[in-house]
């Protein structure tokens, strides 16, 4: 069985597969499926120079921009820490 992030399973997707090829038509899914990737990637390049000039603008007035990075390392070590403490209780079961 196929579990997406969103918990949805391998029969779903079949069922919306089916009924995308019911409602729009084998040869227009094509098309609709690279119209959603190209607006996927719009957003994606959007999103990132937003990011880009908040740090940009951030550098210049001087704030510290390594703040995330020090989050991020200090998150990675407590999933680590988490992972060495629930990996024996996940074995047990």
């Amino acid at each position: 069985m196929i579990t997406l992030p969103l918990f949805i399973s391998g029969a779903e997707i079949g069922f919306i597969m089916f009924i995308l090829v019911m409602v729009f038509g084998a040869d227009k899914i094509p098309e609709i499926a690279r119209g959603l990737g190209k607006g996927m990637r719009t957003l994606k390049n959007a999103s990132n120079d937003i990011k880009d000039e908040i740090t940009k603008s951030a550098e210049k007035q001087g704030i510290n921009t390594d703040f995330s990075k020090d989050v991020k390392k200090e998150i990675s070590k407590v999933k680590e820490d988490i992972d060495e403490i629930t990996g024996s209780v996940k074995r047990k079961f």
